[in-house]
C-alpha cells in the first residue's frame, strides 16, 4: 500500500511503497550485467539521501529520463527496501516536479543548525581576538575575501558537513574545541592553533563545485588534480608573500595544511611536526566523527542501532534508552 503523503528519507523503511519528492544529487545511465539499462540516482532531502535505481529504462522513457540533471527535484513512486546494510529505492514510476507542486526548497536543502550570519561573525570574533598580528591579518584577510562563498558552502562534497553552511559549522566547532583544549595544554600557542583551523580547509571552496543551494554537485578540475590540501599549500604562499607574512609563519601554516588529514592515502604527504599541527589534525577528524555519529542516531529511536556508516568504519551506532 503506497504512502500517499510526502515523506522524508530518515523516515523510509524497508518494505514500504512510497510516492515522494526528492532532489537528484547525481544522476547516470548505466548497463547491468545483463546488458540492459538503468539510471542509478543519489537522491535526497533535507534528512538524508539515498541511492535509487530506474531498472529497464524503456526506450521510451529513455529521454524523458535523459532530462533529469543534477539539482531538479523529481516525484519519485518507489519500493523501499535494504542493499548491503543500505537503504535504496526502486523507482516505478518518476516525473521532474513543476511549479503546481508547490514546493518548499528548505524541504530538500540539509543545512547546518544555525544560520550562516551567526556563524560566519562567531569566526570573525576569533579571528579579531587573535594576538599575533601576522596570524590575525591572515585569518581576516581570507574570512572578508570568501564571505559570499562561505555563506553557503558545504565542507565536503559527500559525507561530513555535506550541507549548506556546512564549511562554516565544522570551522565553528573545531574552534571552539581548540579554543578549550589550548585552556588545557596551556603549552600550545593558541593563536597558531585557531589560525590553523580557520584556513586548514578554506580552499574547499576551489576544490569542490557547489552551487548557491549548498549541494555539492563535484569536484571542480583543480580540485581533482590537486586537491584542497595542495591548493591550499600554494595558496598560503601566496598570500604570505601578499601580505608580508614572516617565512616561518607562512611554512608554519603550510605545515598545518598539509598534515591535517595526517596519512597519505588520505592525502597528508607527511605527518604534523609541532603540537599546534597534531591537535588541528584530531580537532578536524574528532567534528567529522561526531557529525556523522549524530547523524547516524537522528533518526533513530532509543535502544536501537542505526544503519551501517561506512564513514564510520561501516559501524551500526546505538542511540542509549536515556
Amino acid at each position: 500500500m503506497a504512502e500517499e503523503k510526502n515523506i522524508f528519507v530518515e523516515d523510509f523503511k524497508s518494505g514500504m511503497e512510497i510516492t515522494t519528492f526528492l532532489m537528484v544529487k547525481a544522476a547516470s545511465l548505466k548497463i547491468d550485467s545483463r546488458k540492459r539499462e538503468y539510471v542509478d540516482f543519489t537522491l535526497a532531502d533535507r534528512s538524508g539521501e539515498v541511492n535509487a535505481k530506474k531498472w529497464d529504462v524503456t526506450a521510451e522513457e529513455k529521454p524523458h529520463l535523459s532530462e533529469i540533471k543534477e539539482g531538479d527535484i523529481i516525484k519519485v513512486k518507489a519500493q523501499v527496501s535494504e542493499w548491503q546494510g543500505q537503504t535504496q529505492l526502486r523507482i516505478l514510476r518518476v516525473r521532474k516536479s513543476t511549479s503546481a507542486d508547490g514546493l518548499d526548497m528548505n524541504d530538500f536543502i540539509k543545512s547546518a543548525p544555525e544560520p550562516s550570519e551567526d556563524m560566519y561573525q562567531f569566526i570573525m570574533d576569533v579571528a579579531e581576538s587573535l594576538k599575533d598580528e601576522d596570524f590575525k591579518k591572515v585569518s581576516l584577510t581570507l574570512l572578508e575575501r570568501n564571505k559570499d562563498r562561505l555563506m553557503y558552502y558545504p565542507a565536503a562534497a559527500k559525507n561530513h558537513h555535506a550541507e549548506y553552511g556546512g564549511l562554516l559549522w565544522h570551522m565553528k566547532r573545531m574552534l571552539m574545541s581548540g579554543d578549550a583544549l589550548c585552556g588545557v595544554y596551556t603549552f600550545l600557542n593558541r593563536d597558531l592553533v585557531l589560525t590553523g583551523v580557520i584556513i586548514h580547509d578554506m580552499e574547499k571552496l576551489n576544490e569542490i563545485d557547489a552551487g548557491e543551494n549548498g549541494m555539492a554537485t563535484g569536484y571542480s578540475f583543480i580540485g581533482q588534480l590537486l586537491g584542497h590540501i595542495v591548493q591550499g599549500t600554494a595558496s598560503m604562499k601566496s598570500l604570505g608573500e601578499e601580505l608580508g607574512i614572516p617565512y616561518e609563519k607562512i611554512v608554519l601554516l603550510q605545515h598545518m595544511i598539509l598534515t591535517h588529514h595526517y596519512e597519505p592515502e588520505y592525502g597528508s604527504p607527511k605527518k604534523p611536526m609541532f603540537p599546534e599541527a597534531e591537535l588541528l589534525h584530531y580537532l578536524d577528524i574528532m567534528d567529522a566523527r561526531m557529525y556523522d555519529m549524530e547523524d547516524a542516531v537522528s533518526s533513530v529511536e532509543k535502544g536501537a542501532f542505526s544503519e551501517r556508516v561506512w564513514t564510520l568504519d561501516n559501524r551500526r551506532i546505538y542511540k542509549p534508552t536515556f
